[in-house]
């Protein structure tokens, strides 16, 4: 079985091939990723140079791969930096996946394509609304969110008509090692990190900490998309997330708790988004009966691995220095 993973040398990216390595060492993993570099290369997997912007190449990486299934990975998965480049975050998001689909029809294959969605697309939720079933209304609240409600729908169509196998999932929030910074809770752990270093005063600068979210391990949630494209539904669409809630500050005290720092809190103005739900928490209960997935990995062991994470980073900084 040959597996096209596309934005590879990404957070999940990463963690999908180590999951594939350890639990299905038969797959043979084909990454797509648009400036294949040295993080790409570290996989140790074919990685094939495409722009999802552009037509021709996605579908010359189609034709080299020649997937049995999909994994859509890709995308500029930022709501903050959708703020700052709508435009580009539509190209990258919207059109990169109209051409994956373009490019599969073209070449008349038909591999199973999971279609990684957001929560995101929720958006402004209502309390009477949560936790959030896969019924509940889509009020994206930011120009990423609305690109990930149109991947959706377009999955959905290419779904329906031309019958393409295509699962979709809306994923909750998921974190763990190698997490980006521009992520709330892994900013707080890369503070944490460089204060323990001796790198930074100890004052942790934060944004909206009483948001409540819904976190899984990326971990747990790489094994929800591999059950998902085994078991999932063609043109259905799955929450990925654990039914539980964590309120932002209360995440920060664990980790805080977890690093044995005495530090300062400061909101930062500019880490605060225009529009940000109070409340997110998802109904797992549709991706549960369809795969019997469940989460393994607890909130504490994932916010140590991801603390651990940015200590080993700041160390190697420091080294190179």
């Amino acid at each position: 079985m040959r597996v096209l993973v596309t934005g590879v040398a990404g957070f999940v990216g990463g963690h999908v091939v180590d999951f594939l390595r350890a639990h299905h060492p038969e797959v043979v993993v084909v990454g797509l990723d648009s400036r294949p570099g040295s993080r790409a290369r570290a996989l140790d997997v074919e990685v094939l140079g495409a722009d999802l912007q552009d037509a021709a190449s996605v579908r010359a990486a189609l034709a080299r791969a020649k997937p049995d299934r999909v994994i859509h990975l890709a995308a500029q998965s930022s709501p903050q930096r959708s703020w700052e480049d709508p435009a580009g975050t539509m190209r990258t998001n919207v059109l990169g996946l109209l051409h994956l689909f373009e490019g599969v029809r073209a070449l008349d294959l038909a591999p199973r394509f999971l279609a990684v969605g957001s929560v995101e697309e929720y958006g402004l939720v209502r309390p009477d609304e949560v936790p959030l079933r896969e019924d509940a209304p889509l009020r994206p609240a930011n120009p990423y969110a609305v690109s990930k409600v149109a991947q959706g729908y377009l999955a959905l169509q290419y779904s329906l008509s031309p019958g393409l196998p295509i699962v979709r999932t809306r994923a909750f929030h998921h974190t763990g090692p190698r997490r980006g910074d521009q992520f709330a809770e892994s900013s707080f752990a890369r503070q944490l990190a460089e204060i323990e270093a001796g790198k930074r005063p100890p004052r942790l600068e934060v944004g909206n900490l009483e948001a409540v979210r819904d976190f899984a391990d990326v971990r747990d949630v790489v094994r929800a998309y591999w059950a998902l494209l085994e078991r999932g539904t063609p043109g259905e669409v799955y929450n990925v997330c654990t039914g539980r809630g964590v309120r932002l500050a209360d995440l920060l005290d664990q980790l805080v708790a977890l690093s044995g720092q005495r530090v300062e809190v400061k909101v930062d103005a500019a880490r605060l988004r225009p529009a940000d739900a109070p409340v997110l928490i998802g109904d797992p209960s549709r991706l549960r009966a369809a795969t019997g997935w469940t989460p393994t990995i607890p909130l504490e062991q994932t916010l140590r691995d991801l603390l651990d994470h940015w200590r080993e980073r700041t160390g190697e900084r420091a080294a190179r220095a």
